[in-house]
């Protein structure tokens, strides 16, 4: 087979640290890490026609962040020595926006509220591990080709501002079956011999299976669907550790901005009965009003829709025929977009309002309500809350009758102490792989806006792809940093959460579509773009606000690693083996690349090999402390034994790190007695 590209995938661990960090997408301040479910990987995919290369990585975390995308550029270059092949007009990082992964990378106020700050434990984790993925990407390239499929996948998401999309016009809905996008766009990589080396796709859907409760860093539907393809091709942990394999599945996020995994729909928590559609409240109480499904909790919830993903996702690479044929290119801009001037659909001007949250922002969703007493859908003010929000920026008339109709309660763009509260400057990006146009976005954007963005964007670009079929334009979500939502201009009049959310104002999504053209124009003509300034690296300055760890104790009598609950002597499958062990805190070292635990199995020369690790479905790390004064604490490994478990004598490790009150940081590691297993 006859290569068209050179093409290269990576993968990288990016977990950050498990405890004591709050998980960036819900905003509740109870919920901070306890633990690991499944670890957080970083996957690349480069591209290179011989002439130019792209760079698509997509991570297992909430949303892409500027200043992460920086510092893994300069990571990436300084580890090359080459300034030159990775710059940020080739390179896009997008989240795939799972709510269980740490907080604290993002360098805008708004984000580090309730994360106590900035957590440069977090931002160094994921910027090592995305940059790790790219340099194995690069140095895994090869001769090979790509072929593209699509299709719907019905069943996996629901929307849940239906009220909002109902104010789009009518005529304009009709087009559509759904009110959700249910296509999932998919490119399978394959090497000159034919094997099958990498996949990756994208597909609507937000990372809320895990809910607002857990404490477990997880990838979410998403990275569950990763984790089964991943295992298919490379073969189950106990052969290939899961991370490690050489075929690297990427389910990247799209435009998922009103679109819920939770598919039994919201309703309320007191009655059972549904919610107050437009308001999504239950007498009058958002918090009563929450979305679940399709599972019987949040865990069986997460594998049926990331199942599904991973279903769907094989069935598209055995009908992947259409090959991607074509130049690499791509184009980059950043953009000031407060105050920027749009040209409207009816060719008058409208402006882009300097950043404010809504009433709604803080209303929260069906997926994860917030707190108080605010409700989606509110287009008047509560003279309490602004008083509130007048002591930190009162807004001035300009502003209210920009943003209008939403009730501006956080006036975060005219907030600049002790930095920037939103961003006033977002990048836009187009990467070209033949006629695949992967259009990046800082945004979540809704179904429709998602919709009008590819449709105006595919009639610019379609005569770059001359003899080829049509172009496929998939939009890659909450990429290379983060500006909230933007919904529709109708669908802002209704202000739910998501029109709240639309840091700039009304016409934002006018916005997004003209500056999105203007770079695809350049892309046509074969003219470079024209870029304002880039947003300011504030790292230096970065408030850090969430204690470090102090120190770690054992009990008398006990020493790390001890064992403090054994195993049972016999299990059977479908039981759950639970052990307890002396502890250290798991931040002294997020063990990148590695893991807290391991399930072993003893093989025939009485040696022990390794099936299981942290990263693993099957397995939960949760980490338990007992009292801040004292630095004594506990882990609990969970082992969930399924039908594919062997017969044999087994037993369960945990490997971490303490520290003492000197700073010193000392290995330690412990097992469980054996116990067998009965299949």
């Amino acid at each position: 087979m006859l290569a068209d590209y050179q093409i290269g995938v990576g993968i990288a661990d990016m977990t950050g640290p498990s405890v004591e960090v709050n998980f960036m997408g819900y905003a509740n301040p109870s919920q901070t890490g306890r633990g690991i479910h499944m670890r957080l990987f970083s996957r690349a995919f480069i591209v290179d026609d011989g002439t130019k290369r792209t760079v698509f990585v997509s991570i297992d975390g909430g949303m892409g962040s500027d200043l992460v995308t920086k510092h893994v550029i300069e990571k990436v270059q300084s580890s090359l020595g080459d300034n030159s092949t990775y710059t940020y007009d080739n390179v896009c990082i997008s989240g795939t926006h799972s709510h269980s992964g740490p907080a604290g990378f993002l360098q805008y106020t708004l984000f580090q509220f309730t994360s106590f700050g900035f957590v440069k434990e977090c931002f160094d984790g994921w910027v090592q591990g995305i940059a790790d993925s790219i340099l194995q990407a690069h140095k895994n390239l090869q001769p090979g080709k790509i072929f593209l499929a699509q299709g719907d996948l019905v069943g996996a998401n629901i929307n849940r501002s239906p009220t909002s999309y109902l104010l789009n016009p009518s005529e304009e809905r009709d087009r559509y079956d759904a009110n959700t996008d249910t296509n999932m766009i998919l490119l399978r990589f394959v090497s000159q011999s034919g094997e099958d080396i990498g996949v990756l796709n994208w597909f609507a859907v937000h990372g809320t299976s895990m809910n607002n409760t857990n404490k477990l860093i997880s990838g979410d539907n998403r990275g569950y669907a990763s984790y089964l393809l991943e295992q298919h091709f490379n073969g189950p942990s106990r052969k290939v550790q899961q991370g490690k394999g050489s075929f690297v599945a990427a389910f990247a996020s799209s435009n998922l901005g009103d679109v819920s995994p939770n598919t039994k729909g919201p309703h309320c928590m007191d009655t059972g009965l549904p919610c107050d559609t437009l308001h999504s409240s239950c007498n009058g109480r958002n918090e009563m009003c929450v979305a679940s499904g399709p599972g019987k909790d949040m865990f069986e919830s997460t594998e049926i829709i990331g199942q599904k993903q991973y279903d769907h996702a094989l069935k598209l690479m055995q009908s992947a025929t259409v090959e991607v044929k074509g130049p690499i290119d791509f184009r980059h801009a950043f953009r000031h977009m407060t105050g920027l001037n749009v040209t409207l659909d009816d060719g008058s001007t409208g402006t882009l309002c300097t950043p404010a949250m809504g009433y709604s922002f803080a209303a929260g969703t069906t997926d994860g309500p917030g707190a108080f007493d605010f409700t989606q859908g509110t287009n008047s003010s509560n003279p309490f809350w602004n008083a509130v929000a007048g002591l930190l920026s009162k807004p001035t008339k300009e502003q209210i009758a920009c943003q209008a109709p939403k009730p501006i309660l956080l006036n975060t763009g005219a907030i600049s102490t002790p930095y920037d509260w939103d961003p006033q400057t977002s990048p836009v990006q187009i990467l070209r792989i033949g006629q695949v146009f992967i259009l990046a976005v800082p945004v979540e954007l809704t179904t429709m806006a998602g919709r009008r963005v590819r449709d105006a964007l595919a009639k610019i670009l379609q005569p770059l792809a001359g003899e080829t079929p049509a172009v496929v334009t998939p939009i890659a979500g909450l990429a290379n940093s983060y500006a909230s939502y933007t919904t529709t201009f109708e669908e802002y009049q209704g202000q739910r959460y998501e029109a709240g959310s639309t840091i700039y104002g009304p016409h934002a999504l006018q916005g997004w579509i003209q500056e999105l053209s203007a770079i695809a124009n350049d892309m046509k003509s074969g003219s470079p773009s024209k870029s304002d300034p880039a947003p300011p690296d504030n790292l230096s300055k970065m408030l850090e606000l969430l204690p470090g760890v102090i120190f770690d104790a054992a009990p008398l009598g006990k020493k790390f690693g001890d064992v403090t609950m054994d195993a049972s002597k016999s299990y059977e499958v479908g039981d759950i083996a639970t052990v307890k062990f002396q502890a250290g805190n798991p931040r002294n070292d997020q063990r990148l690349g590695n893991t807290f635990l391991t399930i072993e199995k003893q093989n025939s020369s009485n040696e022990w090999d390794m099936i299981f690790t942290d990263a693993d479905w099957a397995t939960k790390f949760t980490w338990i402390p007992h009292s801040e004064f004292t630095g004594i604490s506990e882990v609990q490994i969970d082992w969930e034994i399924d039908s594919n478990e062997e017969s044999g004598t087994y037993r369960i490790c945990h490997t971490g790190e303490h520290k003492n009150l000197l700073g010193k940081i000392t290995h330690y590691s412990g097992c469980s007695s054996s116990f067998t297993l009965t299949s």
